[in-house]
């Protein structure tokens, strides 16, 4: 494997520490702290305590392969992963575009709807926008937001955001540690260790820490971090694995905030997405103190509408990249990337529509899809870098066991659904 891309500047390989070198891997962390962190992690504590902290860590654990091959790719060959694919078969690149198809709609959407469930306990009573009056908002802002800017814009916003939430949950984390919820008398833990509870820890892991196509969009990230700063691949790992990691950390202390706040408290814990908003909410005032309701609420708004514009934006460019090298021509245009952020937003709405007054189902549904999805993304990234370098034997065995892991919880849960189904 290279150590640096022939793409770099001379005048920017210094390897010390340069703000300006983050980016993607800031964009990637932005993208993966929603939904699955903010509601399924908090959750996971708050019903099961301690017990599915494994499984957050697994998922990174063997998603990490597939999401690291999209910066390695960048740095050794000046390309992004759908060009890889293109250039492997046109087959890769025709089953990487209908499944980002997809997932771009259901994806911005769920998080979308989520931001607008946030941005309404901000708003007084009397204001009385609904849910889908308020995404339509959010997306809005969204779509001029990166038509306006795109990636520039973006790549600051995000480190402010990140930064904010970062800071504030682990204070709150740090401060209901010192003071965790009693338990009360008679308490009986409950195990989700059965097949009842695999929707939840599947959900869970779908989007722990991102869905498995944006590997392929960090990927157009970097490519363009790397034309814009002249970063080498040293640098890239560096982001890439600072990005990774905080989402990681991040994750269990979101858990670890429902554990100390609402573990084995006698508190029903709201399992729809949006009464559950409200709980999260609450949880960081208890903690923190009621003076920081709005501000909780904000940073909380924040990171979920970086997440939306994060998501709009990767998966329009894409998008727009897979029709781009499907059509034969030699660079994305300015309309193309128009039209499929443009198509991301409004499919989304479509999607809210859709799933009105059902932000918990829709949440499930985005997540679910997305794990279902993760061993195909997966074996793309593998069987593309494998055939183009050569990779150490424990990033290979870690490859190779994280497919294992994700296609048999996949099989498992699509059999167990049929199960029920039938």
């Amino acid at each position: 494997m290279s150590t640096q891309s022939t793409h770099s500047q001379p005048n920017n390989t210094q390897e010390g520490f340069n703000w300006r070198i983050f980016g993607p891997g800031i964009l990637m962390a932005s993208a993966a702290i929603g939904g699955s962190h903010l509601v399924s992690s908090t959750q996971a504590g708050a019903i099961y305590g301690w017990q599915l902290a494994i499984m957050i860590v697994l998922a990174n654990l063997f998603k990490y392969p597939f999401f690291r091959f999209g910066t390695d790719y960048v740095y050794d060959t000046g390309e992004s992963l759908i060009e890889g694919y293109f250039k492997k078969s046109k087959v890769y690149l025709w089953v990487y575009f209908i499944l980002s198809i997809v997932s771009a709609v259901i994806s911005t959407g769920a998080v979308a709807l989520l931001a607008a469930v946030i941005l309404g306990f901000m708003l007084p009573e009397s204001v009385g926008l609904s849910n889908t009056a308020l995404s339509l908002i959010v997306m809005g802002v969204s779509w001029v937001f990166l038509i306006a800017g795109h990636y520039k814009l973006l790549d600051g916003v995000t480190k402010v955001i990140m930064i904010s939430l970062t800071i504030t949950t682990i204070a709150a984390v740090l401060i209901a540690a010192g003071k965790p919820a009693v338990m009360t008398e008679g308490f009986i833990a409950t195990s989700p260790w059965n097949l009842a509870t695999l929707g939840f820890i599947v959900a869970l892991m779908g989007w722990m820490p991102a869905p498995l196509e944006f590997a392929a969009i960090t990927s157009m990230w970097t490519s363009a971090k790397v034309k814009a700063d002249h970063t080498t691949h040293k640098q890239g790992l560096l982001d890439f694995n600072i990005g990774y990691a905080t989402s990681a950390i991040l994750a269990l202390f979101f858990l670890a905030l429902g554990v100390f706040v609402q573990y084995g408290s006698g508190q029903e814990i709201q399992t729809a997405g949006g009464a559950y908003v409200g709980q999260l909410i609450s949880m960081y005032t208890a903690t923190i103190g009621e003076w920081s309701r709005l501000l909780v609420a904000f940073i909380a708004f924040m990171c979920m509408f970086g997440t939306t514009i994060t998501c709009a934006d990767g998966y329009g460019r894409a998008n727009a990249e897979c029709w781009r090298l499907l059509k034969g021509e030699s660079e994305i245009s300015n309309a193309q990337v128009f039209f499929w952020t443009t198509y991301a937003v409004v499919g989304g709405l479509i999607i809210i529509t859709f799933f009105t007054g059902q932000l918990g189902a829709m949440l499930k549904f985005a997540m679910v899809s997305a794990f279902v999805s993760a061993p195909i993304f997966g074996w793309l990234n593998y069987s593309l870098v494998k055939s183009h370098q050569k990779l150490s034997a424990a990033m290979n065995a870690l490859t190779i066991i994280g497919l294992i892991f994700l296609g048999g919880f996949a099989v498992l849960f699509l059999v167990n659904l049929t199960g029920l189904l039938g």
